[in-house]
């Protein structure tokens, strides 16, 4: 059956059972973040929260389709729920994107239409994406029809001056069209001219209740909001209203804030590890990294916020700076 029919009776219920069990995978995740959710963060962050969804890097298709695929898709067993972020907007190198993600066991696969970056927009991804709907649509479409695992997007609520609320629920209206479910919004318009990526970031009002309306006139989807997101006040907040929540910089900055994750939104009776006991944990991973050639600062550098606001913090970060002193080298 082509995985764009409709299935009936017994099959329907397990259908509806199992896109249930795939919004609750996404209650809680970490953003894709350019040069931090790599393959060593990823690893760190599943010993604090057993139940977040991970996303890599944003990988462009020409990174895949003409370079290491290995370097860029290899992960850790222990990393699922693990969804790959894609970056591209030609139909044919994207359905081949999303099979390599299917055949190396990722989980999902995300079209990033929401980078704002001049390099991206060269490229012709990211967020100038959402100035065509309708190419989208067909990216996703082609993604789905290549692939099982899901086909989610992340985008803006608008680009440049288009500040209008009908603006997102237009864009989310056609891309769903392509059977796209999940839509993870981050609640700013991406500005594509005049401001840097870290900007984009800080710059453009955050309008939350833009995402809440389109949750509640689109209850069939599945809404995930990013953008702003620092507590657990904040996501309790956000969940009252959406389907889940995206946690960005403060996920990375902060990690430890992911200990209560577990129990708190996904019901974990098991307790969470403590500080020492993810350390710990991390030793064995840094030594297998190094016996393949890994430096030791690229997986460390990860790691310097686990005992932020913590007695001996500085000691901690000073230490990991210098990979002798941090003695992960025997």
């Amino acid at each position: 059956m082509n995985r764009n029919e409709t299935p009936a009776n017994g099959a329907d219920h397990a259908g509806s059972l199992a896109n249930h069990a795939a919004r609750s995978a996404r209650r809680l995740s970490v953003a894709p973040m350019l040069d931090w959710t790599d393959r060593h963060y990823r690893f760190f962050a599943r010993l604090i929260s057993r139940h977040t969804r991970l996303y890599t890097e944003m990988v462009t298709t020409g990174a895949l389709l003409h370079g290491d695929v290995e370097r860029h898709l290899r992960f850790d067993d222990s990393e699922h729920p693990l969804a790959l972020q894609l970056g591209g907007s030609e139909l044919g190198e994207l359905a081949r994107c999303a099979g390599l993600a299917e055949q190396w066991g990722y989980d999902e696969v995300n079209l990033n239409v929401g980078c704002p970056s001049e390099r991206v927009q060269k490229g012709a991804f990211g967020a100038c994406l959402m100035a065509e709907p309708q190419l989208v649509t067909d990216c996703v479409k082609a993604m789905r029809d290549a692939v099982a695992i899901d086909v989610t997007i992340k985008h803006r609520i608008g680009i440049d001056k288009i500040e209008h609320y009908d603006y997102l629920r237009e864009f989310v209206d056609t891309v769903a069209e392509a059977g796209c479910q999940t839509f993870i919004v981050h609640a700013r318009n991406a500005i594509l001219k005049g401001l840097s990526p870290k900007e984009n970031r800080e710059i453009p009002p955050l309008k939350y209740d833009y995402v809440y309306r389109l949750k509640q006139e689109r209850p069939d989807l599945e809404i995930i909001i990013n953008g702003g997101i620092k507590t657990l006040a904040d996501i309790d907040t956000h969940l009252a209203h959406v389907d889940g929540v995206m946690v960005g910089r403060e996920a990375y900055h902060h990690p430890y804030l992911m200990a209560d994750w577990d129990a708190r939104y996904y019901g974990e009776t098991q307790p969470a590890r403590s500080r020492e006991a993810v350390v710990a944990a991390m030793l064995p991973y840094v030594r297998a990294r190094l016996a393949e050639g890994h430096k030791v600062r690229n997986i460390a550098r990860h790691i310097l916020g686990l005992f932020q606001g913590m007695p001996g913090a500085r000691q901690w970060r000073r230490m990991l700076s210098d990979a002798r002193a941090a003695g992960w080298r025997g």
